[in-house]
Formats: structure tokens, sequence, C-alpha cells
């Protein structure tokens, strides 16, 4: 078990919520975008902006009860994701594909750079379980960023 008044956990915690805060906000810009896309691709992106959000989303729940299992408390509003994402609003619905694919792409890509810094707190925290989930998320948002640049390429 690991040691509550750890700090190192408690950062891990901390970044975990961030990590939960960002897919929140990923998943919302991504179907945002899913709806909104317009143009000769708009099939094509339309499925695949639906396919990236249902897998952000399926993230959520287990990024969450990670936070829990380590004795942590999660986001509880929308006003705590806003305070802990890295990821930008977008309010405009008529976005052309290459820039919601741009967009996308750049937010996954800091995701990836989250993911992958988040690895030194599981490992100071002394946490396998995250270590290995990281591993996975990681690999998941990769993916995401290669197709998202190979549209634009």
């Amino acid at each position: 078990m690991l040691d509550p008044n750890n700090n190192s956990k408690t950062a891990l915690i901390a970044e975990i919520n961030a990590l939960l805060a960002d897919h929140f906000a990923l998943y919302v810009k991504t179907k945002n975008f899913h709806w909104h896309v317009k143009g000769p691709r708009f099939r094509d992106l339309h499925l695949l902006f639906d396919e990236q959000a249902i897998e952000i989303r399926d993230q959520i729940d287990a990024i969450g009860e990670r936070a829990r299992k380590l004795g942590g408390d999660t986001i509880t509003s929308v006003g705590m994701i806003a305070e802990h994402t890295q990821v930008k609003d977008q309010n405009s619905a008529t976005l052309s594909a290459e820039d919601m694919i741009a967009e996308l792409r750049d937010d996954n890509s800091k995701m990836v750079d989250r993911l992958k810094s988040m690895k030194t707190l599981a490992e100071d925290a002394g946490d396998n379980a995250t270590d290995g989930l990281l591993d996975d998320w990681t690999d998941m948002a990769e993916e995401r960023v290669w197709f998202l640049k190979s549209l634009l390429a």
C-alpha cells in the first residue's frame, strides 16, 4: 500500500486529475468537430473524429478510478475541468476541416507530452499499476496524433 502522506503520490494524483480534465475537454472538442466538420472529406473525418472521441471517452472512467484507487479525490465539476486542462476551448462551429485536424493533432500531442512526463511521477510514487496504464494511454494518444498528422501531409 502506498503511504498516504507520500508527496510523490500526492503529485501523481494531482497530475492524474489534470489528465482527467484533459480527457473531458478533448472529448468535448472532438465531438464538436465530429458534429461540425464540413467539406469533401466530411464522411471520413466525421467517422474518424467520432472514433477518437469514443476512445478518449472510454479512458475517462479508468483515469478517475486510478486517482480514487490511490486514495485521492477526482475533479468534480466542469469548472474544475476548465481549471486543470491544457486543452483550449474551441467554440467555433465554422472551422475548416484542416484547422480542426491541426487543432486536434496539437491537443493530442500535448496529451502525449503530459502522459510521458507522468511516468517519472508514477515511478517516484512506486505505482507500477499507473506506470503500466500510462504506457497504454500514451500509445493510444500517439496513434491519434499519427492519424491526424497523416491527414495534413
